[in-house]
């Protein structure tokens, strides 16, 4: 029987959770889901612009929802789950952890406060989201897909960014543990591993540094939130239904410069 693309590659019917789909990369990838026929929850902290967002994509016809909330924290974390949940009739197909937050400072002047603040934000909302879906996905019918998103920071060590960076290196061993111990209970866990976005987290970053960046990447440009709709269907799709625990750049080929 001839390989049939559209079916192994559809998400139509989905149910899927963004966190930080507000804006940036995760709004892009909430995106890529909307427009193929999914059911999305998106959760941001920013409540009026979460609002807007779902309120501009209900209005060209999508399946989408939006619970705002402080992902910083557990039990908003668990009530913003439930009512997801509640949202979905009880069912998850696609868990997509996304929002993060990046600070800057010298590693001698990082401010503790600051260093939690990322922590609890770039990793710990990560495991619990995941470990949420886990719980909902295991042993279902349908093969549950978990899409973390780590970074460049994942393989270098970047500059004034160390909470950043450490979350990120753990989102992705992270990914490669969830794997090894749910691959047999029908759930895939894979990472993307963005490099440089022209997404709000970058915007106050000098023209200088930019043009710097810019001169590593191999394909000559920064890379945009429509770079990972194909991936992060890849990903959610059945056509991914044997992949698990890779880590995927989608950096332009910045990491192998």
């Amino acid at each position: 029987m001839a390989y049939d693309y559209r079916e192994a590659f559809s998400v139509a019917g989905k149910r899927c959770i963004v966190t930080g789909g507000a804006q940036g990369l995760s709004r892009g990838m909430a995106e890529a889901l909307l427009e193929n026929g999914a059911e999305v929850v998106l959760m941001d902290v920013q409540e009026e612009k979460l609002q807007g967002v779902v309120q501009a994509y209900r209005d060209m016809g999508y399946w989408v929802h939006g619970i705002a909330g402080d992902l910083s924290r557990k039990e908003e974390i668990d009530r913003m789950f439930a009512a997801a949940m509640e949202l979905l009739g009880g069912k998850l197909d696609v868990m997509i952890p996304a929002a993060g937050i990046q600070r800057r400072y010298e590693p001698w002047e990082f401010p503790e406060e600051v260093w939690r603040q990322v922590i609890d934000v770039n990793l710990n909302h990560v495991w619990f989201m995941c470990q949420k879906a886990i719980q909902v996905m295991r042993d279902q019918e349908r093969v549950g897909k978990i899409i973390n998103i780590g970074s460049m920071s994942s393989y270098f060590g970047g500059t004034t960014v160390p909470a950043y960076t450490a979350a990120k290196g753990a989102v992705t061993q992270l990914t490669k543990s969830i794997a090894s111990d749910c691959a047999d209970h029908g759930i895939c866990c894979n990472a993307i591993a963005p490099g440089y976005m022209d997404t709000e987290m970058c915007a106050n970053m000098t023209q200088e540094r930019r043009d710097e960046c810019t001169r590593r990447i191999p394909a000559g440009r920064w890379g945009t939130p429509a770079d990972l709709k194909g991936p992060v269907l890849f990903l959610a799709s059945a056509s991914s239904d044997y992949l698990n625990g890779a880590v995927i750049p989608v950096d332009g080929g910045y990491a192998i410069k």
